[in-house]
């Protein structure tokens, strides 16, 4: 957590209300393995990590509230008895439908002043908006004394998507940005929302990613597809979801669905077993094992999955050439944003340095390169 992005936040509230507040950090996250396997009730492999939203916010005894949007300049003023979605309002339906829920929820709230800002890149998948939802609840909880569990308060944030943002998404980012440890990996059964924290110490290598810096305009339609396929693969078995379909069930039906609906189902059966086999490798100390699971994972998103794209797989073909790296896949809902890669600490440099200029050579566009680190999940902040 930037300490910088922390004291910002604090100075901007104090200059626009004139008291003290309330601190909060909630990170991004990312996601090892295991893509398009949460709204599908499988496992997942997220991790908290050092970059997030810092959220300041105080009561102000009235049924009115404000709040800064520090990165975009923006004000904007709700009152708590007349809420509802707004029509193309972006991060505003992420604040009003947490407060809704919370309110549906049964608790009582009442006028509170936010500021609010962050480091995620946009765009690069590591669900800002989660973080965002996340520290409004969090804030919330706290102040008011509401009571509420963490996984309370990640359905509340999951619920603010879905019926304000109109993102039907699943719990990971939600639930790894709230119960995120510090150095370690939580595989999530999207089943029955139980995790178990896998230590994560990678010795001289460490993750990297990078940024295409595109999001093609196809993302929401082939989601939309991909999981309306998933789900008539378990209509038909007459299962809950793919989680409780097995690869000899699929080929039971295989006659009756498409090819390409089949290969959905069956990357989606492998991409579960993938995740399990990596907390594996990693309890046992086999980066090798690792990495080659990250790119079989990439290999099912481009060829079975189909969420790939040419940006994605240049950066995921580029690592091959290289000793340096384990291995590598793109990350998130695909069509864009990053990669993931496991790459010696000692070559991180000259590598940038080298995908940056390739990638501008092909594509002539700018990718972009972070480092992170794992993170503790939503937290209050000591003032200073």
């Amino acid at each position: 957590m930037s300490v910088k992005l922390k004291n910002l936040i604090q100075k901007r509230f104090i200059s626009s209300f004139n008291s003290s507040p309330v601190l909060f950090f909630s990170p991004g996250r990312i996601n090892l393995i295991g893509e398009h396997t949460d709204y599908n009730n499988g496992f997942v492999l997220p991790a908290a990590i050092d970059k997030g939203i810092v959220l300041a916010v105080q009561k102000n005894d009235s049924l009115y509230c404000t709040v800064v949007a520090h990165d975009l300049d923006a004000t904007y003023q709700f009152d708590l008895n007349s809420i509802s979605p707004i029509q193309n309002g972006g991060w505003k339906n992420y604040i009003i439908g947490v407060v809704a829920e919370i309110q549906n929820y049964g608790k009582s709230l009442s006028g509170f002043n936010i500021v609010f800002g962050g480091n995620i890149p946009k765009g690069a998948g590591m669900s800002s908006s989660a973080a965002l939802e996340n520290s409004i609840v969090f804030g919330l909880n706290e102040i008011f004394e509401l009571g509420l569990t963490k996984k309370e308060m990640i359905q509340i944030s999951q619920r603010a998507e879905h019926n304000f943002a109109k993102v039907n998404c699943g719990i990971m980012d939600q639930f790894a940005s709230m119960f995120g440890i510090k150095d370690y990996a939580l595989l999530l059964d999207c089943k029955t929302m139980e995790s178990k924290s896998t230590a994560i110490d990678f010795g001289n290598y460490q993750l990297l990613l990078i940024n295409t810096n595109v999001k093609h305009s196809l993302t929401d339609s082939a989601y939309n597809d991909r999981r309306e396929k998933c789900e008539s693969i378990a209509k038909l078995l007459k299962k809950e979801s793919l989680r409780e379909v097995t690869k000899e069930s699929l080929d039971s039906i295989k006659d009756r669905i498409s090819g390409n609906t089949y290969q959905k189902g069956l990357y989606v059966i492998e991409e579960n077993d993938r995740v399990l086999k990596t907390v594996k490798a990693l309890e046992s100390n086999n980066l090798e094992e690792v990495g080659n699971l990250l790119y079989q994972s990439h290999e099912g998103l481009q060829h079975q999955f189909n969420v790939s794209c040419e940006e994605l797989d240049f950066l995921v073909d580029y690592t091959r050439n290289t000793n340096d790296v384990l291995g590598a896949r793109m990350m998130g809902g695909g069509f864009g944003g990053c990669t993931i890669n496991l790459i010696k600490t000692t070559a991180v440099v000259a590598f940038s340095e080298q995908v940056k200029n390739a990638y501008k050579k092909k594509f002539n566009l700018e990718c972009s390169i972070y480092n992170i680190a794992l993170s503790n999940g939503t937290h209050k902040l000591s003032i200073t």
